[in-house]
């Protein structure tokens, strides 16, 4: 087997990448990283540079049996697995922490598939392997800082392991379907003033006079696009945030990946005023942008995560990710999950304090999550 190096998914093309998709993982699919690299928000001047490492068997024609997608990058946006502290340590020392290499879906802090192999694959280990390998060449090669992978499935971190990584631990909050069959059947697994504080909330939340509907597939039309980037650039205005995703986006996604989409959207007479997009694909959906014109009470979880559990419950999917961070989550019936991430720095003398502090963080994790706890009744003895 060996590796080749291309710029764009569509020197990769539709047939061969949908061969490496995840059943389960929208983030992966060929229409998604297509609407970032047509709207630019990768490429270009975004500062993320796309590197597709693919992995080819000459014994089959050269045919592409894996994929490691990579981004060359000169900053640390929009990742979620924060290394600031990192690059700041470099830059005391008057060492460059930019560029580095990086395995990531963009703008997305979702656990999934980050080496893509054919399920035809009957060496899945030697190619990933390959591709980590790779990895690891071209950013020594090009004399980058460092090799990053992040959100990796916990089955895919020992091949990083193998090559020489450091796994990093994270936590999140999902929620899980624990065979409910209805809304209220969740709500009574609660402790009391957890259930009193969702039915309080979501009283409030239904108070304002808003219609809310979940639209997915062909319930969505093009201007549904239009309401979500209006709500994405104006959230991220309130915020003073940086807008990654630019204009074009949310338009090609919702025309390419209807079926895949799960939008819970508020409406005041007729006119939309807030929504939630979230992306569906198998029995796993997940959380990813929220954006409203005006301020409504707990509107907000009503919206993130009380319709879309309903939505999970009613369409028996089994893992709901509400996205990074919030620990508020919890009290909501969210629980707290590990992620993962693998880190290579290239100068030992950088290397050595980051693989001491990321030891120390995962026993600061592991403490952290057995203090938690949840907002379940305790059932049994």
């Amino acid at each position: 087997m060996k590796f080749k190096i291309l710029k764009s998914i569509y020197d990769i093309g539709l047939e061969t990448w949908r061969k490496l998709e995840s059943p389960d993982f929208p983030f992966n699919d060929f229409e998604f990283f297509a609407a970032l690299e047509d709207s630019g928000s990768i490429g270009k001047e975004s500062g993320w540079h796309p590197v597709y490492l693919a992995c080819s068997d000459e014994t089959k024609g050269d045919v592409i049996v894996g994929i490691l997608y990579s981004f060359v990058k000169q900053h640390s946006y929009g990742e979620y697995i924060f290394d600031w502290q990192w690059a700041n340590f470099f830059q005391a020392h008057g060492i460059p922490y930019y560029p580095k290499l990086l395995t990531a879906v963009p703008f997305t802090p979702a656990t999934g598939p980050r080496i893509l192999v054919n399920s035809q694959c009957t060496d899945e280990s030697a190619v990933r392997s390959l591709l980590i390998k790779a990895a690891l060449q071209i950013a020594t090669n090009s004399e980058m800082s460092s090799y990053h992978a992040l959100f990796i499935e916990e089955s895919e971190a020992p091949s990083f392991e193998a090559e020489g990584l450091a796994v990093r631990h994270s936590i999140q909050y999902h929620w899980h379907n624990r065979g409910y069959k209805d809304f209220q059947e969740f709500l009574n697994s609660l402790v009391g003033k957890r259930r009193r504080d969702i039915v309080r909330e979501r009283s409030r939340a239904n108070s304002h006079g808003l219609t809310i509907e979940c639209l997915t597939g062909a319930s969505l039309k093009p201007q549904h696009g239009a309401v979500m980037e209006a709500l994405y650039q104006t959230t991220t205005d309130k915020k003073n945030a940086i807008a990654y995703l630019q204009t074009g986006f949310f338009e090609r996604i919702f025309t390419r990946m209807a079926d895949r989409i799960v939008l819970v959207l508020a409406s005041k007479d007729g006119v939309p005023v807030a929504g939630a997009l979230n992306f569906r694909k198998g029995k796993k959906l997940y959380g990813r942008y929220w954006g409203s014109f005006h301020s409504y009470q707990d509107l907000h979880f009503e919206l993130c995560y009380y319709q879309t559990i309903d939505y999970a419950i009613q369409h028996g999917i089994e893992v709901f990710e509400a996205g990074a961070q919030g620990e508020h989550k919890i009290q909501r019936g969210f629980l707290p999950s590990l992620t993962w991430s693998a880190h290579k720095v290239f100068d030992r003398r950088f290397a050595l304090p980051i693989e001491a502090f990321i030891k120390e963080e995962k026993a600061a994790i592991a403490a952290e999550l057995r203090a938690m706890t949840g907002p379940y009744k305790v059932t049994g003895n």
